[in-house]
């Protein structure tokens, strides 16, 4: 290899190759430094060995850190998930956004030890931009989360259609499938599910980097960031101070139960929800409180939707834990649904896992198995 080839390497390669250490001759040890091959060699793996740090010629600095940007800061999927780059909201929003496919994303649902499984489930590709993940858990009968997962994503298709801000959108779309199952429920009142009613925790991703969460009762989302569970949902129940409040101040009233777990009217263990039409009038709202946020590929590992069947087993941080052994959001998914019955779960468990940019760069501790959380879990659903 002449030195004219290997000058012609290093203007190829650009200016961060020159300043990252990669090329200096003048520290081979002396069995190489009059053998050009070797040096080459040695220079040519120090350059694309997956192990070594590779520097881009990119301009984005997603950190603002001022600092080179190697491929691995931005957290493009770090060679564990293969997936393309999105390159129109990459252009718009100055950084790299992976983008995350649907047959990426890890779903579960387990019926416990209930009679049926009232828990309902979708993910799908709302428009060209925009991908939906929501989880419903019925009570009182499937009916009610069986019209929430066929028609909410038709309300907000529409919505979205004229209105751009998403939280807007799930706001109105929440009210609307309230108002739709009231109308379908009376029509229908001859059959079973008439005081049905449902959770619903519904998460619009766009351009794979505004993450928009709308949810009412008490079923949850969680981001994990930097190996960290930050929940994205409060579960609405009587437990809350403005919650209770407003029951009170709407005609109803709240019971506790032999476990000391608050219940409205003696019946239901949420503020929120779809239906539950026979306490509208006692407080309980379908208007759901919503959360934006801003992704950032190279901390963020996933979404996780959950409902209380693995709530109230699990906290945030324990399900963030497992979830970061997993080799794939399916196995993660799977192992969450199966970890709930093993801790004593009875209720129907459902889970949604969607990867992003950060997915398995931070690994987490086990977990261990709790005489007490498995006592206290069968006390609840006795």
């Amino acid at each position: 290899m002449s030195a004219a080839c290997l000058v012609r390497l290093i203007r190829c390669s650009g200016p961060h190759v020159a300043r990252s250490g990669f090329f200096q001759t003048a520290q081979f040890p002396p069995p190489f430094q009059h053998d050009r091959h070797l040096q080459f060699t040695i220079i040519q793996r120090q350059l694309y060995t997956p192990s070594g740090q590779r520097y881009s010629n990119t301009r984005f600095d997603p950190d603002s850190s001022g600092r080179p940007t190697t491929w691995d800061s931005f957290g493009i999927w770090d060679n564990r998930i293969d997936e393309p780059i999105l390159l129109p909201p990459s252009i718009r929003y100055g950084k790299l956004i992976p983008k995350v496919s649907l047959s990426k994303v890890g779903c579960a649902s387990l019926i416990g030890q209930r009679k049926e499984n009232e828990d309902r489930f979708k993910v799908s590709q709302m428009t060209d931009g925009i991908l939906y993940f929501a989880v419903f858990d019925g009570h009182g009968g499937p009916e009610a989360a069986d019209f929430c997962e066929k028609y909410m994503e038709k309300f907000i298709k529409d919505l979205v259609a004229e209105e751009s801000n998403l939280e807007l959108v799930l706001k109105q779309a929440f009210l609307e499938v309230d108002k739709a199952l009231a109308k379908h429920l009376h029509i229908s009142s001859n059959v079973p599910g008439v005081n049905a009613g449902s959770t619903a925790t519904v998460a619009l991703l766009r351009d794979g980097i505004e993450l928009v969460v709308a949810s009412v009762g008490d079923s949850r989302a969680m981001l994990c960031r930097k190996g960290k569970a930050h929940k994205l949902t409060v579960d609405h129940t009587p437990e809350r101070k403005d919650e209770k409040e407003r029951i009170k101040k709407s005609g109803g009233f709240i019971t506790w139960n032999s476990l000391g777990q608050p219940h409205v009217n003696a019946r239901l263990a949420m503020t929120r929800s779809i239906g539950d039409f026979d306490l509208k009038n006692m407080g309980v709202i379908a208007e759901p409180e919503t959360k934006r946020v801003s992704l950032h590929h190279v901390h963020d590992s996933f979404l996780a939707l959950t409902t209380d069947g693995i709530n109230f087993i699990m906290n945030s941080q324990e399900i963030c834990d497992v979830i970061n052994q997993c080799n794939d959001p399916r196995e993660a998914a799977q192992r969450i649904s199966d970890q709930a019955l093993q801790y004593g779960s009875e209720d129907n468990s459902t889970i949604i896992v969607v990867p992003f940019g950060a997915w398995g760069k931070h690994k987490g501790s086990d977990t261990s198995f709790s005489f007490s959380r498995s006592f206290v879990s069968s006390g609840r659903w006795a």
